[in-house]
């Protein structure tokens, strides 16, 4: 007997669509390995229609108050809350994530950021007016950009979808969002719940591919394009973009040092990181899963971390007990096994380093040890749930080995003295630096990194500004 899959659609102009020519590609809870929903594989002809629902709205969005659409946000952060259990089923079924955990950990500062981009609508001004010539008056004034292309990730399909949406339509954007081909559910619930909240065309969905993505972002329309996603992607973006000058705002991967000095409280150290490092199945650009241990506790806390990993568990969405679920897919379970495999001869495997089951796509928490600084899996983006471990001597070799990446997202301190960790907080080469912990995010403080990491921040008022362009005015006062 076969099971009749869901049928997801696009949502354009407040109308839900399938592709024009019919295309669908098939969905995969990945902790099952079934696939569950179709969704549509959009292309040009859906592209053009989304971006020209954005930009017929984008006027009336535009000239919106502040406070409309501060209440606008937080009607849709309302109606987020009040369906909070079919926002949370179709995310596990996305993703294969715990529900328990994402009930707990993921929806509720979701909704608190939309609420916190809801008052940041009220905060959209220039600075004050002021005569810097001879009868002249200047006034700066900050508007929204235009039509955004946005392309969300795989790893926190709902979570990013809002870091996205929230901050753009705050500041008088309107949105043509795609969705990861492997999570597209939660962000067509998103679009369902939203279209009773939003003047038609202010937000869109477009599900689709790799190609879906590229012609959103080579389209002639948006003002803005905004990825998370790998290196490569953002490479490709920012490429793309450049042919007609858009804006590009790129938040793509990371390898967070976690360093650990001979002062810290290792039983702390070791729980905290253990949690930052396998949460989500590491499949997070900030995950703690670098680890710098000094030479004089390295033996001891590698024991320690091991068994904190070995403690660990992974399984079904609907088992308490459970940290993480699967990895996201196929490629990506292939990718993390692929590099335990690769490992070189000098690195030992302390706890994990193998597939679980073989039904869906899931990893078991993997700790490896006696690394070198040019060993690929140190280098490369795991993005899985594995923790290398590194011995570093001093406080200058810890700098140059965290610092020895191309990524530049987010790091941690883990150490009793105050000096040192101003000193290395000061000069760690990351977005984000967290002394004695690991991982938490606020509304109110920006989250975006350095280098191959990106450019332009998620969050905060800084990540509203990304959305909005200044334009000076200037007037005579003999007029």
């Amino acid at each position: 007997m076969t099971t009749e899959l869901r049928r997801l659609r696009n949502y354009i102009g407040g109308e839900f669509k399938d592709a024009a020519d019919g295309r669908t590609t098939e969905v995969v809870n990945p902790a099952t390995g079934e696939a569950y929903a179709t969704a549509p594989l959009s292309g040009q002809a859906d592209v053009d229609a989304a971006m020209a629902a954005a930009a017929a709205a984008f006027p009336g969005w535009r000239d919106t108050t502040p406070a409309e659409r501060q209440k606008a946000l937080l009607k849709i952060a309302d109606a987020f809350e009040a369906r909070a259990d079919e926002l949370v089923a179709a995310e596990s079924e996305n993703t294969g994530k715990p529900l328990g955990l994402t009930a707990s950990e993921e929806l509720p500062p979701m909704v608190d950021q939309i609420r916190f981009f809801a008052g940041a609508a009220r905060l959209l001004e220039g600075r004050s007016a002021g005569e810097y010539m001879e009868g002249m008056t200047s006034i700066v004034r900050r508007e929204p950009v235009g039509v955004c292309a946005q392309v969300a990730p795989w790893n926190y399909p709902m979570m990013m979808a809002v870091w996205k949406f929230a901050p753009a339509i705050a500041a008088g954007n309107t949105v043509v969002l795609k969705p990861s081909d492997t999570t597209p559910a939660s962000t067509v619930l998103m679009a369902e719940i939203i279209d009773s909240v939003l003047p038609k065309g202010v937000f869109n969905v477009v599900c689709g591919d790799r190609e879906t993505g590229k012609a959103m972002v080579e389209h002639s329309t948006p003002a803005m394009a905004s990825i998370t996603g790998s290196v490569r992607a953002g490479m490709q973006v920012a490429e793309s973009a450049s042919k007609d000058v858009k804006r590009v705002h790129l938040e793509l991967g990371g390898k967070a040092p976690v360093v650990v000095f001979e002062d810290a409280d290792i039983p702390k150290a070791v729980e905290d990181i253990a949690v930052a490092g396998y949460f989500n199945a590491g499949q997070d650009c900030t995950a703690a899963t670098r680890v710098l241990v000094h030479e004089s506790i390295h033996d001891e806390f590698v024991a320690a971390l091991a068994k904190a990993a070995t403690d660990t568990k992974t399984g079904q969405p609907d088992d308490e007990d459970v940290l993480y679920g699967p990895l996201n897919n196929p490629n990506q379970l292939k990718q993390v096994a692929g590099f335990i495999e690769r490992l070189p001869a000098h690195a030992k495997v302390e706890a994990g380093g193998h597939r679980v089951g073989d039904k869906g796509f899931f990893y078991a928490p993997t700790v490896v040890s006696g690394l070198k600084q040019d060993d690929e899996i140190i280098q490369n983006e795991v993005f899985g749930p594995v923790i290398t471990v590194q011995s570093f001597t001093d406080e200058a070799q810890a700098l140059e080995y965290a610092n020895g990446v191309e990524f530049a997202l987010a790091s941690s301190v883990w150490t009793k003295n105050h000096g040192r960790a101003m000193r290395m907080s000061k000069n760690l080469d990351f977005g984000c630096v967290w002394i004695n912990t690991h991982i938490p995010l606020v509304a109110e403080m920006p989250h975006g990194g350095f280098k191959k990491s990106g450019y332009g921040k998620d969050l905060s008022a800084y990540g509203f500004e990304d959305y909005t362009r200044i334009k000076h005015v200037m007037t005579s006062l003999d007029g």
